[in-house]
């Protein structure tokens, strides 16, 4: 028998008792303790911070509603108001569904913690959505990022580097701000991932252009207090903001305006790029870091058709 939770529950503290607990948590209080227990679980700080501003949120629709958030009335009924004013409101599927994903993991505490009666969630679905068009680059426009570059600045070159370091390894946007100087091994051609998703660390492979390319970074780089790799002007660690913003910078110069210019779509780039190259769905998840091989062979099927398009072009019978 698996080591039960210290805490009873309402139901058995009913059995026990004969009556419902008396104290009702406020939605502030609810939210603090869910906070809490994400740090002990030591969950990221910024999925942290997503659960606190969708929570947040949440409690702000309610208000609108002239529904009050410290009732403990809130029932699957008002969970599927506040989603249908989100839909009259114009938001994006999607984006509900991030507000449903965090409801559900936020009344789920509260509930399995004994802190409210019942799970208003517990019959709450995502929103059903059409499968996305993943945007990526063409080797054109990849080009056309890169000369965008000033080489004749500390930024330039440092920028240079992150968008060749995105395209050669796939990496996200959070795990290449996370890489320090002593992750790099020039003499065996890899990269040390810490910084992941999936708190997994992996060793990404990266080929001669790009070691050539990070010799001349870390020649301008220089020493400084952060250890991380990417730096900004006064030696500190780059964010993932100033990443984003970079990338979509040099998209505007490039005037690319087809396509949304970020780390991810340069990510999903790679994963094309790879697949068109013959990568198949077991090298692709290791060196992308997914956890499972759903994500990978999404990229394998949208991409299978450019595979198809080469091979039509290219194929050897076309000369015979």
């Amino acid at each position: 028998m698996s080591r039960r939770k210290n805490e009873l529950t309402y139901s058995e503290l009913e059995n026990i008792q004969g009556a419902v607990i008396n104290h009702q948590y406020s939605f502030d209080e609810l939210m603090e303790l869910h906070k809490d227990d994400c740090v002990i679980r030591n969950l990221r700080p910024h999925t942290i911070k997503f659960y606190q501003n969708e929570l947040r949120a949440f409690k702000g629709t309610l208000n609108g509603l002239g529904i009050n958030p410290n009732s403990a009335t809130i029932n699957s009924a008002i969970i599927k108001r506040v989603i249908r004013d989100m839909q009259e409101a114009g938001i994006k599927a999607t984006t509900i569904n991030t507000r449903i994903r965090a409801l559900k993991a936020f009344y789920s505490f509260c509930y399995q913690n004994g802190y409210i009666k019942s799970n208003p969630t517990k019959d709450i679905h995502s929103l059903k959505t059409r499968k996305p068009v993943i945007e990526t680059f063409s080797i054109e426009q990849i080009e056309s990022l890169l000369k965008a570059c000033d080489l004749r600045t500390f930024i330039g070159v440092r920028d240079y580097t992150i968008i060749m370091l995105f395209i050669d390894t796939g990496i996200r946007a959070n795990e290449l701000i996370g890489i320090r100087v002593e992750d790099v091994n020039l003499k065996e051609g890899t990269i040390l991932i810490r910084n992941t998703k999936t708190y997994f660390e992996r060793t990404v492979p990266i080929q001669k252009k790009m070691k050539d390319q990070l010799k001349k970074w870390l020649s301008i780089r220089g020493v400084a207090d952060d250890k991380e790799l990417f730096i900004t002007l006064d030696g500190t660690a780059l964010s993932k903001r100033q990443v984003q913003t970079r990338v979509s910078i040099y998209g505007k110069k490039a005037n690319i305006t087809n396509v949304r210019c970020s780390p991810h779509t340069l990510r999903h780039t790679f994963a094309k790029l790879c697949v068109m190259n013959g990568a198949n769905v077991f090298q692709l998840q290791q060196i992308l870091g997914h956890t499972t091989l759903d994500m990978t062979k999404t990229y394998v099927n949208l991409f299978s058709k450019d595979v198809q398009k080469g091979h039509n072009k290219f194929s050897p019978l076309n000369n015979i």
